[in-house]
């Protein structure tokens, strides 16, 4: 059999059964439509995800309160015997690879100017926060460089915060209620928007121990550490741990590397993402079994037909191959135009839903169309070697 008539066997099958061939095709480009859509919205969720976390840089180091496992057993931050301080924070700043220590809380109060207030987050934080958080002020100035256990009463407000009590008014040395004390405003703070949930705008900040004692708490939450570019990450966690323990006496903390979570939160969004893709999945191998019912009733109707090729001389390989021919060319057709509407649909919910983060992954694109293409060959395998196997005379007298 020549090549030419063999692709014009298979075309011809496909065009003279036109609208069954489109309905099986049809299977594929819905599971395929499944796949890089969900994959799609995976993938950019864990973009969105990381991008949170990296806006501040890579090499920030948090620690908090409590050791939270050992030798394997869960504790929680009540195991701590004592908590972690403002000095904890001052103590780590004076290891050399260490650039900013920041000793942080924060709490819910009332903040009232002269005729409006509101209920939101107050941070008690350091001078150094913005370097921290990789914030810029807007006008005046952060918090000053003060006594930490006697910093002055002053208040930077943030975006939101700022426009909802002020207005368009400048509210620089304006005074504030915060939690029943009065405060000074210094400075406002530029729109950063919202970190994994946490709206930065809607929030205002004080000196820590002004917070502590405004909320009751005897230790921070956290202590945020920036080490130096290039440092080796495990010696400044080694040197963090020495300084603590020789403060503390026991390990009775939690040091959390931005790598660490990001390490987490990777693990997580990549299982994410592969559950959606195997939910697009089912969709595909539900075009699979379509593909087989059809060639399998293809096989019935053209018994004659293929009894009259084995009696021209075709070979069995070559029926078997015509068979897998069209079932591969319906699921790679299927497959290219699930992956036309997929893309276009993914950057289509885009524009509806801005807030959405989509991205599309051409590992995926390329992925989702193999195993389509493969999924139409495993289908067509089983009815192509029913055909192959026929007997030419009782084909032909099949009719």
């Amino acid at each position: 059999m020549l090549v030419r008539d063999f692709i014009a066997l298979s075309a011809g099958s496909i065009r003279s059964h036109w609208l069954r061939s489109g309905l099986t095709a049809l299977g594929i480009t819905i599971g395929v439509t499944a796949v890089v859509l969900l994959t799609s919205i995976g993938e950019g969720v864990h973009r969105f995800v990381v991008a949170e976390f990296t806006q501040f840089g890579t090499n920030l180091i948090g620690i908090n309160p409590g050791k939270i496992t050992t030798h394997g057993t869960p504790l929680g931050i009540f195991a701590s015997t004592r908590p972690l301080t403002i000095e904890d924070a001052a103590a780590l700043e004076r290891l050399p690879e260490v650039e900013v220590s920041v000793a942080a809380t924060w709490g819910n109060a009332e903040v009232e100017s002269t005729d409006r207030q509101r209920r939101t987050t107050v941070y008690g934080v350091g001078h150094q926060w913005p370097a921290i958080m990789s914030s810029r002020v807007s006008s005046g100035s952060f918090l000053p460089d003060d006594d930490p256990r006697a910093p002055r009463a002053f208040v930077v407000l943030g975006s939101k915060v700022r426009h909802e009590l002020y207005g368009n008014r400048n509210p620089l040395g304006e005074r504030v209620r915060i939690g029943g004390d009065r405060y000074r405003v210094v400075g406002t703070m530029e729109p950063k928007g919202q970190i994994l949930g946490f709206d930065l705008d809607d929030s205002v900040f004080i000196p820590t121990s002004r917070a502590l004692e405004m909320f009751d708490r005897e230790g921070v939450m956290e202590i945020d550490v920036m080490y130096r570019e290039g440092a080796s990450l495990d010696e400044v966690v080694a040197g963090i741990k020495r300084v603590l323990v020789a403060r503390h006496k026991q390990e009775d903390f939690t040091i959390t590397t931005q790598e660490q979570m990001l390490d987490v939160l990777g693990n997580v969004l990549d299982v994410l993402t592969f559950a959606v893709a195997a939910i697009g999945g089912i969709s595909l191998l539900v075009g699979g079994l379509g593909i087989l019912t059809i060639m399998t009733i293809a096989v019935k109707e053209r018994t004659s037909e293929i009894g009259l090729l084995r009696a021209l001389g075709a070979r069995r390989g070559q029926v078997l191959a015509l068979f897998l021919a069209e079932a591969t060319v319906l699921a790679a057709a299927g497959g290219l135009a699930g992956l036309v509407i997929g893309i276009g649909g993914a950057q289509l919910l885009h524009r509806i839903a801005p807030a959405l983060p989509v991205h599309t992954s051409w590992a995926y694109v390329v992925l989702a169309e193999a195993i389509a293409v493969g999924i139409g060959i495993l289908s067509g395998v089983a009815p192509a070697r029913r055909a192959a196997r026929l007997d030419p005379v009782e084909a032909l007298r099949a009719e």
